[in-house]
């Protein structure tokens, strides 16, 4: 029998390079106060081959339904929350000072904060969306930031940008690497860190973050590879639902 990989035509002649499924039974373990997900009864690694070792049985389950939730074939891109864990442990001596600045980046010209000069039907729409969270990152977090009208940068104070840094870097990896993801996700360090601490959910943050998108839609349409690049995105913002709230 020959030893090369299986591959399928799609409908239109393609080769079908995702993996066949190779396994049966999916099963969760409790391993030294970790968990692990088996195939098979053969622990998940990593790509670099760490062991998948997860901090909760809640997010485990989760990567565990993604992988029985495979047919035929292996499509890893729909498996949000096992590529973000992969990331988390394969990364984590590296990549946590890098995803605090970029949180403290994106807070310096954070979306929540550019309110559009007009018209002012769209800029009502982000002042009521956008307003209370950026009221709610200063009073509980003390992330002060200004709200300008226009796309030129407002230089923030550098205590909010500081208190935005110390959150960040206390967090542990696989929250830090959530919070990551949704800031880049919704071009928002506020709404990032909304859905981290729970104040909105990933799927409502994704919503907020669109305000523009959509009023401009309302008005002129949307072609279908933006409606395309939407559903993706939605998908991941549900499934980082899933994440958060397996940590919780």
């Amino acid at each position: 029998m020959s030893d090369k990989p299986e591959y399928a035509r799609g409908v239109k002649g393609e080769i079908d390079q995702r993996p066949k499924r190779f396994y049966k039974h999916v099963v969760v373990v409790s391993d030294g106060g970790m968990w692990r997900v088996a195939l098979d009864g053969k622990a998940l690694r990593t790509p670099n081959g760490h062991p998948l070792a997860l901090l909760t049985e809640a997010l485990a389950n989760v990567i565990a339904d993604e992988w029985r939730s495979q047919q035929e074939r292996i499509d890893l891109q729909s498996m949000f929350n096992t590529r973000l864990a992969h990331m988390t442990i394969d990364r984590a001596r590296v990549a946590d000072a890098a995803f605090t600045a970029e949180a403290v980046k994106y807070a310096e010209t954070d979306l929540v904060c550019h309110l559009a000069e007009a018209p002012v039907a769209l800029q009502e729409r982000q002042q009521a969306g956008w307003g209370p969270l950026r009221d709610w990152a200063a009073s509980e977090h003390g992330v002060v930031l200004i709200a300008v009208e226009g796309i030129i940068p407002q230089l923030q104070p550098e205590a909010s940008l500081e208190a935005m840094r110390t959150h960040v870097a206390a967090l542990d990896a696989f929250r830090l690497a959530g919070l990551a993801h949704g800031v880049a996700l919704f071009g928002s360090a506020v709404l990032g860190l909304a859905v981290e601490r729970g104040r909105l959910s990933a799927a409502e943050a994704f919503e907020l973050s669109r305000i523009d998108e959509v009023f401009q839609a309302e008005r002129w349409g949307e072609d279908a590879e933006a409606v395309r690049r939407t559903e993706r995105n939605r998908a991941e913002a549900r499934a980082l639902d899933l994440w958060f709230g397996a940590l919780a």
